[in-house]
């Protein structure tokens, strides 16, 4: 299995969704690669103890694409083999009366994971130059001086988001977290057979939304409001990849792949020493230990 070509994932340029391809198996099979993110996740997670033995960094993972992308899946089995008290997933729903009472950047905040832990978040603060883009009445919910109408909604205040998310994560990423942004780039066919199997599997019923078909009809307009995100917010250190979604196994092992190589580098992540006059009284411990057996 040849996946070297997900470094071609990472974004450092404007990018356009219709020239990048949905679909990717990196000539394995099914079995074949759920072995191979199985292998990494179990790596990921002897990472992670490190990490937090380690103390000094976190790990920010966001997650964003269309309904039915494969969001949850692939969050159950990348982290899988994570300590549970390691690793802290937030799905971001429509902002409360007290998120709203806030700057629209708060509630990520601090939601933010602690040092030593990998915070996932489904759906993420991308959501307030997405969803909100494509429906801004939702911007008036947000009570922001100046802001009496759609029509104050201009392209200025795009560019101004664009800014202060980069400026947020260039902060958090400056004090120790580490962040990971993936787009998961679903087709429109592949999107419609996955509504159709919430609908003819019962087991499934219950994910599915009419609101989901309305969202679908803007298709169009929500693959321009990621393009433009995503240009304007890949950076050194947040950068974006955009991932081939149509074939889940394949998504998984792109993402758990990129966070395993990408923290490898990371050279400094290891477990502290033991203080120098308890590592000296290592042989005295054993044998007090050993002696109670007897």
């Amino acid at each position: 299995m040849d996946i070297s070509k997900i470094s071609s994932f990472k974004i450092d340029a404007p990018v356009k969704l219709s020239d990048r391809g949905t679909y990717e198996d990196f000539g394995a099979s099914n079995k074949q690669l759920k072995e191979k993110y199985k292998d990494i996740r179990k790596d990921l997670g002897d990472l992670q103890d490190t990490l937090y033995a380690h103390g000094k960094y976190s790990v920010l993972v966001c997650l964003q694409g269309m309904d039915t992308a494969g969001k949850d899946s692939l969050i159950r089995e990348v982290f899988k083999d994570f300590n549970v008290r390691g690793v802290v997933v937030h799905s971001f729903k429509v902002p409360t009366e007290l998120e709203l009472k806030h700057d629209y950047l708060w509630r990520h905040y601090i939601a933010l994971p602690a040092k030593g832990k990998f915070g996932v978040f489904n759906r993420t603060h991308y959501e307030n130059v997405l969803v909100t883009r494509v429906h801004p009445e939702f911007i008036l919910d947000q009570n922001i001086p100046g802001i009496h109408s759609v029509a104050d909604i201009d392209q200025q205040f795009w560019d101004r988001r664009f800014d202060q998310i980069n400026d947020f994560e260039k902060h958090i990423a400056d004090t120790g977290t580490i962040v990971f942004k993936f787009f998961l780039h679903l087709s429109k066919e592949e999107q419609r057979q996955r509504l159709l199997r919430r609908l003819h599997l019962k087991r499934k019923n219950w994910k599915f939304s009419p609101g989901d078909l309305k969202e679908r009809k803007l298709w169009d307009r929500y693959q321009k409001c990621y393009e433009e995100a995503i240009s304007n917010t890949s950076k050194p250190h947040a950068p974006w990849y955009i991932i081939p979604a149509d074939n889940k196994k394949a998504a998984r092992v792109s993402v758990a792949s990129i966070l395993w190589e990408e923290l490898s580098k990371y050279k400094n992540i290891k477990e502290p020493e033991l203080a120098p006059d308890i590592q000296a009284d290592l042989n005295h411990y054993i044998k007090t230990l050993q002696a109670e057996k007897q």
